[in-house]
């Protein structure tokens, strides 16, 4: 995830693209309406931070935000189409200039009402540089951004974006510094969402146990062990629980959680481990899920790091991409539900949405002698060895990382050019990201936010974007993203996204490794299990017994 971003166009052809991709089992619904009190248990992580909307740029907690909020805009479970939730309009003649009017009748779960006021002083907050908020990126097009959160290492001059003005109980103004035609697809992204007064009156007290307006309220969260959610009886929108609620279980080993849904201890794993996937479809039949996904796993660099950021180094950055060994890994790790990757977007969105098969080129085509001599010429791996870096609790990631360094050390003839470097838990290795604590690869997953082309590339890579670990800056890179932004025409808009690729391309500021699918595995208790485009269980669509 989720990371941060703008966009400015919209991908027509998404809804159509996530439509013929999706495949695999688990939509079909028993026929029974189940208990709609019964609550099931899913495994989970604990978030890197306390659930600010602002604040959550990772999948763990995006997805306790996607349960306890809803905002202006929701995506479509099935198509990924941003379609309105909160918003009963939106309003525009310039693309510049846009008037929102929100729905009457919301609520935040303590009966708070959901009024224009929440919606502007959330935004304002996330905007604030003082809130120091992951996701104050987002809203960065809003006029008055450069005096919230000045990005040159000058004061903050102002608390409040100057382009956001609230003009009635339902309705607020938006001005954007340039044109942005696409920006309501935007604000279904959870750093958009709603706030209420509790939130900033008693911040401390909100932490704890965060109030929002979404299907379910949380009713105890323990770190390290479970978070209880459950169905908010109160909530006025179509998409209501068909749920009692979901216990989050806390895993740092996704073959244990695999172990617990065997055992009857657990009802859904929405991460089948890789060492799972030769039996899962003789354990599970139809009650595994392997759908297509907008996500895309890569090794990210520590630009920070002297090292990795010399002259020449993209040559090295590029000879080992030319080392990996792609196909062989998806297949023999996991059972062809990747692909090997040769963009930096995914197939999700269509060639229509941005999509351009083969765009990365030899870059991303296993070739040992080809790797060997980019090496050379680059001036070698810095300190003569790769470390790989990669949390051990999720994800499998030990086994490819594992398979990604056998491939490096045979393409090299050095059985110690390519080593990983296991992190205990996801926590801990964002923390030590955020602190540019890397020295080295790391791996750096993405899941889109919305299925755009700019938010596969501009959260990512454009110059100090809230989702750019590695820090890379290239002002080429930049100029076409800015381009691109400003663009009305979405063909256009595209092209120019592209050769922004392109330049990432050949200055290799990740790696690009495969795409991945969605996966999961749930009990015979469940029915009606789906995985949303961003490979997420819709969970207030779950029936139970």
């Amino acid at each position: 995830m989720r990371g941060a971003t703008h966009a400015k166009w919209a991908a027509c052809a998404v809804a159509v693209a996530l439509a013929a991709t999706a495949c695999g089992g688990g939509d079909s619904d028993s026929g029974g309406s189940g208990d709609s009190s019964a609550v099931l248990s899913s495994s989970w992580g604990d978030p890197q931070n306390p659930l600010e909307p602002a604040n959550t740029n990772e999948v763990q907690g995006g997805k306790v935000l996607d349960m306890i909020f809803r905002s202006l805009k929701r995506y479509d479970p099935e198509t990924g189409k941003a379609e309105d939730m909160l918003a009963e309009k939106i309003d525009t003649t310039d693309s510049q200039n846009f008037t929102i009017t929100v729905k009457d009748g919301w609520t935040f779960s303590n009966g708070e009402k959901v009024t224009a006021k929440s919606f502007v002083d959330a935004w304002n907050y996330g905007a604030s540089l003082k809130n120091n908020q992951k996701n104050a990126y987002f809203f960065g097009y809003i006029d008055g951004y450069d005096k919230t959160h000045p990005e040159d290492g000058s004061k903050q001059t102002a608390d409040t974006l100057s382009g956001l003005k609230v003009t009635g109980p339902r309705t607020f103004t938006v001005k954007l510094n340039q044109k942005f035609s696409t920006f309501p697809d935007t604000l279904g992204y959870p750093a958009y969402a709603p706030l209420p007064q509790a939130f900033f009156t008693d911040h401390a007290g909100w932490l704890k146990k965060p109030v929002g307006n979404g299907p379910y309220t949380i009713e105890s969260y323990t770190k390290g062990s479970q978070m209880a959610l459950r169905k908010w009886d109160a909530y006025p929108g179509e998409d209501k629980a068909q749920n009692g609620g979901v216990t989050l279980k806390v895993y740092t080993d996704n073959n244990t959680a695999y172990t617990d849904l065997m055992a009857g201890n657990l009802d859904l794993v929405d991460d089948v481990p890789a060492a799972q996937l030769k039996n899962v479809k003789n354990d599970l039949g139809d009650r595994y899920i392997n759908t297509p996904a907008g996500i895309i796993q890569t090794l990210a660099f520590p630009f920070y790091d002297k090292n990795w950021n010399a002259a020449g180094m993209e040559k090295v950055r590029t000879g080992l991409s030319r080392a990996i060994n792609r196909k062989q890994i998806t297949e023999t790790i996991f059972q062809k539900t990747r692909t090997p990757a040769t963009d930096w977007t995914s197939p999700v969105l269509g060639e229509e949405g941005g999509f351009k098969d083969g765009l990365c080129g030899d870059a991303c085509e296993y070739d040992p002698d080809a790797a060997k001599k980019l090496i050379e010429e680059g001036g070698g791996l810095p300190g003569g060895q790769v470390k790989i870096t990669y949390n051990a609790d999720t994800g499998s990631h030990k086994e490819w990382v594992d398979a990604v360094c056998n491939s490096i050390n045979n393409a090299l003839d050095n059985d110690k050019a390519c080593v990983g470097n296991p992190v205990g838990t996801f926590a801990d290795f964002r923390s030590q990201i955020t602190a540019k604590k890397m020295s080295g690869p790391f791996r750096a997953g993405w899941q889109m936010d919305y299925p755009l082309i700019q938010n596969f590339l501009q959260p990512l890579y454009y110059t100090n974007a809230s989702s750019n670990d590695g820090k890379w800056s290239n002002k080429d890179f930049d100029k076409l993203v800015d381009e691109a932004n400003a663009e009305t025409d979405t063909g256009k808009a595209v092209e120019k996204f592209q050769d922004a690729e392109k330049v990432l391309r050949d200055n290799m500021g990740a790696i690009p490794l495969w795409y991945q699918n969605g996966s999961a595995g749930y009990s015979e208790r469940l029915s009606n299990v789906k995985l949303n485009p961003f490979s997420v269980p819709v969970y207030n669509e779950i029936k139970v017994g």
